[in-house]
């Protein structure tokens, strides 16, 4: 591995005799280059008050070795422990209100849709009633996939005036269950409604239909000179409608913040088939209830989103990467509160891993390759900065890392050099959800916490579990939110016993949130009262009740049925 020594930041920042910056080429040798204190091969990278800088910058190239550009897709096709959550394992009773398919609503679906619109194949719907964990699994006997706003608007009339429970489903790679039906409930996939309408090249505002994939609009933005305010792992399944009644976080979160600010506009249909237009474009409208919020991070519950008017950012020239390897999690925050006073806006993402995370990644991801072949660590950060200068923010990064790891805060770390090499990075910390459901029978919890707490809920967990599970834990240290996960060789009630209310009781006692970008869905509907006070999640039912009095807009998901009875 090509390694440039810490002293190497500080000639991004010597000063020519003219005192500007000399702004140095960006490197081009294949390996990620890594940086550790000058003058000290065996210290691992650690920092000493010997540090003396060199008068001359060198680099170290190796060409033997190159990275693969490889993005990570959510698979159905690899071999995972299931268990599927059936409405008898979850112990909801299918609510008696609603009516049953017959073969007048089949009739009247396809005199309007068109056959091929309508599906009733086996394996078609096998795929379309459970989620991509093999988790959650429902009994629809009807898949419609409706290809404009008219025909959502008629098939929710229709289904409205019949009492028959329907449930939306974008790119289905939610966690919580809340895209796949409990029982019977009538799929409607907004997968061929995927057509971008415009796009304003002067105020970066992009409208589009709610069936688009987030990647294929962000390569589109791309060549316009603009990108998506998010960025998932999940980009090349999930559509944007689906992000949106999530309230998706992402990786990028914390530069350009919740879709609550980027959402300019949203068409929306209630429940009785009514369209909402509400696909405004304007930055400040102060005319009234901004009613868009109420359906964004609904999970379709209380109308379905067919179209999005979305603020895009302007694609900036510069990115720059680096993954970062720290002794303790208190080392992390204090790299991330230092990050934040001193690359300030340039950040765009700013992620965190503990070791088993990264172990698991290499051992169950294709490709994963360490950065850090030779040495192993407790942690590590992922550093994302955007800018428009490349020479400048490269020299801006660089000169923040060496002063982070003289002060200790580093102990290692690799900045990539090329698009291959961020790819490579990237996919440690995108492939990580994946490898969990490789590695065993996996609980997933998405937790938003206090960041000086965000880690004890792993430590308190892991002697509370002993053995019997591997407590993973990883996520958006920059936005304060934790990916908690426990692996065990097959799911297990006396296991599960000893996770749940535990984690939910630790977070709500820590004030914290028990989704923070997952949602509720069918997995947490019940849990809701551990993260919103009882007043709170009663005018909540309310709305659910004014919006869809009977109740058929994706049942059993996100409120306590109780409530709704």
């Amino acid at each position: 591995m090509a390694r440039r020594r810490a002293s190497q930041f500080l000639a991004g920042y010597c000063c020519s005799q003219s005192h500007s910056l000399v702004r140095r080429p960006p490197l081009c040798s294949q390996e990620p280059a890594s940086i550790s204190a000058p003058g000290l091969p065996h210290t691992h990278g650690k920092a000493t008050s010997m540090f003396k800088p060199p008068s001359k910058l060198y680099r170290k190239l190796n060409s033997q070795t190159s990275c693969d550009i490889m993005q990570v897709h959510y698979s159905r096709t690899y071999g995972i422990h299931q268990r599927s959550f059936t409405s008898a394992a979850i112990n909801i009773q299918r609510s008696p209100s609603f009516s049953k398919l017959n073969s007048d609503d089949i009739g009247y679906f396809k005199s309007m849709l068109g056959d091929k619109n309508v599906v009733q194949d086996e394996d078609r719907l096998s795929a379309a009633n459970v989620d991509w964990m093999r988790k959650y699994k429902g009994s629809s006997q009807l898949l419609l996939l409706p290809r404009n706003t008219e025909e959502v608007s008629k098939i929710l009339h229709h289904c409205n005036s019949r009492h028959l429970a329907i449930v939306p489903q974008g790119g289905n790679t939610g966690l919580v269950g809340g895209s796949v039906p409990v029982y019977d409930e009538v799929i409607i996939s907004l997968a061929s409604m995927d057509q971008i309408i415009s796009l304003d090249k002067v105020n970066g505002i992009l409208i589009c239909e709610a069936g688009c994939i987030l990647e294929n609009l962000n390569s589109f933005l791309a060549n316009e000179g603009f990108i998506m305010p998010l960025d998932l792992g999940a980009k090349g399944s999930c559509q944007i409608g689906g992000n949106v009644s999530t309230n998706a976080g992402g990786l990028h979160f914390i530069r350009y913040g919740s879709l609550h600010g980027n959402i300019l506009g949203l068409e929306v249909v209630l429940a009785d088939g009514t369209v909402l237009d509400m696909l405004g474009t304007l930055r400040k409208d102060n005319t009234g209830y901004d009613l868009k919020h109420l359906f964004i991070g609904s999970e379709g519950s209380l109308g379905i989103v067919t179209k999005v008017s979305i603020l895009t950012p302007p694609k900036l020239l510069s990115t720059n990467l680096a993954l970062l390897a720290c002794k303790d999690f208190l080392s992390c925050q204090k790299l991330l509160l230092e990050a934040k006073r001193e690359l300030g806006e340039a950040i765009s993402a700013f992620e965190f891993m503990d070791s088993d995370a990264m172990d698991m990644v290499l051992a169950h991801m294709d490709g994963a390759r360490n950065p850090f072949p030779s040495s192993s660590y407790n942690f590590y950060v992922l550093i994302e900065t955007t800018g428009s200068d490349e020479s400048y923010d490269k020299a801006k990064l660089e000169a923040f890392l060496l002063r982070s790891m003289e002060g200790g805060l580093i102990s290692d770390g690799a900045i990539a050099q090329d698009i291959n090499q961020a790819s490579s990075f990237w996919q440690i910390r995108e492939g990580m959800s994946e490898a969990t459901v490789k590695a065993g029978a996996v609980y997933k919890y998405d937790l938003s916490l206090p960041v000086e707490k965000l880690y004890d809920i792993v430590e308190e967990m892991r002697p509370r579990l002993g053995e019997k599970a591997k407590v993973v834990g990883y996520g958006h240290l920059g936005d304060g939110n934790l990916h908690l996960n426990i692996i065990t060789k097959q799911y297990d009630n006396n296991i599960l016993a000893q996770i749940e209310p535990f984690v939910y009781e630790w977070t709500s006692t820590h004030r914290g949130s028990i989704s923070a970008e997952h949602g509720l869905g069918l997995m947490k509907a019940d849990k809701i009262h551990y993260s919103k006070s009882p007043e709170t999640v009663q005018l909540m039912a309310s709305i659910k009740k004014l919006l869809d009095p009977s109740g058929i807009l994706n049942p059993y998901k996100v409120l306590p049925q109780s409530m709704l009875q």
